[in-house]
Formats: structure tokens, C-alpha cells, sequence
């Protein structure tokens, strides 16, 4: 096959239309870019606000496929919510500094914690996903993910000061709902009890209570599922079905130690 033939037979291949990798470029720039707006003390405010209008109008320019769905409109939407986006993740961040004895400071929190970064990730592209923005919010938190190993999706239902520590490998499934003061561990799914296309527009993911903790490695399956408020569920525990408020739940492993004497 010479050079010519095969250019043609990839041409012929490349049947995605909408397929422009500068979307998931610039979605990354301008999650940046709203990160520092909001938190770093040398970025101008006034100044980033108009940077993030021509970001946003170039990713409207990418992502909005369907010329008749009022696009332009979203952008005063979410510049609106901004304020209550940020004082919701003020108090996460106030919430890991009062529940984590390793932080030193408020200032290591926003810094240096990745279950922060994830949380404010989530937050600013979950009010996106409301808007129904094709395919950004999900591009943002999917930049999230790769940099700190926490995969939420941006429909998940997240209240307010809500803590992951060591983040590594946690999964928030879409239609999951989180309410207030829940604390989570790394490795800890909340995910569909059943993998079924047909189920996309249904609730498939648990919903947690207000103050409940879920420690390390725990796997919380189902739509119907729900962990009552004051709840606690130990390491490595599996759940399929619900539990009521004030409860403890753990898993038992069995561990035999042989030695050679």
C-alpha cells in the first residue's frame, strides 16, 4: 500500500465529526484558569474574569454542537454561581483542616490536599453539567482524575463540607447523592449495582446521609442503597443493600499467620 492509499483509507476512517482535541486543551486551561481565580491571592479577579469569558466562548465555539441551543446564555449562568461555588468549598476546606489531625494549615489544604482540588474541580463543573454544557464538565473532571486519582462525575449530587482524605482511587458515580458533613477514604466506590445502557436516565448510584464516614477501600453499589445519617462503614466493607442511621458496618477478614519454627 503506497503513502496516497493509505492517507485515503484514514481519511475514511476518521468518521468523528466533532472530534477536536483543542476542546479537552482548552477545557484544561480554563479549569486552571478558574482555580486561580478563585484562590490564588495574585490573581486579579477583574482581570480573570474577562479571560475566562473569551476561554469560555472558544470552548462554546468547540462544544456547542447544536446551533439552536442558547450556548451564549450558560456563561451568565455559571459566572453568577461563582460566589456560592466558592463559599461551598471554603467550608470543604474548612472541613478537612477540622477533621484531618495531619493538616497544619488552611493554606496546606487548598494547596496541597488532592481531595480538595477534586472536590473544587467537581463543584465547578457540576453547575455546567446542570446547564447541560455538552462534554466540558466531564472534560474537567476528568483533568481532576488524572492529576489526582479521583474519578467524581459531574452529575454526582455533592452538599456541603465534604471531606476525601489521601483521595487515590475514589468513584462518584453520576446519579450518586452525598448530603452534608461526609467524610470519605481513599479507594472508596460508590457505584452501579447493575452496567446497563438502558439504565442512563435512572438512578443507579447510592445515596449517603448526612454525617456518616467511609472508610478505605469500601464499595457502596446501587441506586436504591442508602447509608443512614451517623452512619460508619468500615474498611473494605461491600454493600448492595441499605443501612439505617447510627449504624456501624465492617467487614471481618480472617488472618492466619504461619511461621516457620
Amino acid at each position: 500500500m503506497n503513502k496516497q492509499s493509505i492517507i485515503k483509507e484514514l481519511k475514511a476512517h476518521k468518521k468523528q465529526p466533532y472530534l477536536d482535541y483543542r476542546l479537552k486543551r482548552n477545557t484544561e486551561v480554563f479549569t486552571d484558569t478558574l482555580f486561580y481565580t478563585l484562590f490564588d491571592i495574585n490573581t486579579s479577579v477583574e482581570t480573570n474574569i474577562d479571560i475566562l469569558e473569551v476561554q469560555f466562548d472558544e470552548l462554546i465555539n468547540l462544544a456547542c454542537w447544536e446551533t439552536s441551543r442558547p450556548c451564549k446564555k450558560v456563561w451568565e449562568n455559571y459566572i453568577s454561581e461563582l460566589p456560592n461555588i466558592l463559599e461551598k468549598l471554603n467550608l470543604d476546606a474548612e472541613a478537612i483542616l477540622n477533621c484531618d489531625p495531619a493538616s497544619l494549615s488552611i493554606q496546606e489544604v487548598y494547596m496541597a490536599y488532592p481531595g480538595f482540588y477534586a472536590i473544587a474541580i467537581y463543584r465547578l463543573a457540576n453547575v455546567l453539567y446542570k446547564e447541560g454544557f455538552p462534554l466540558v464538565p466531564r472534560l474537567m473532571t476528568e483533568y481532576a482524575h488524572r492529576q489526582t486519582g479521583v474519578d467524581i462525575n459531574p452529575g454526582a449530587t455533592i452538599g456541603e463540607s465534604f471531606f476525601i482524605d489521601h483521595a487515590t482511587g475514589v468513584v462518584i458515580g453520576e446519579t450518586a447523592v452525598i448530603k452534608d458533613h461526609v467524610k470519605i477514604y481513599q479507594g472508596v466506590t460508590l457505584g452501579a449495582l447493575f452496567v446497563n445502557k438502558s439504565l442512563k436516565k435512572t438512578k443507579r448510584h447510592p445515596t449517603i446521609e448526612s454525617n456518616v464516614t467511609i472508610y478505605a477501600n469500601a464499595t457502596i453499589l446501587g441506586g436504591e442503597t442508602v447509608i443512614g445519617e451517623n452512619s460508619t462503614i468500615g474498611g473494605n466493607a461491600w454493600l448492595t443493600e441499605s443501612v439505617p442511621a447510627n449504624s456501624t458496618v465492617f467487614h471481618t477478614p480472617e488472618i492466619k499467620i504461619k511461621t516457620n519454627v
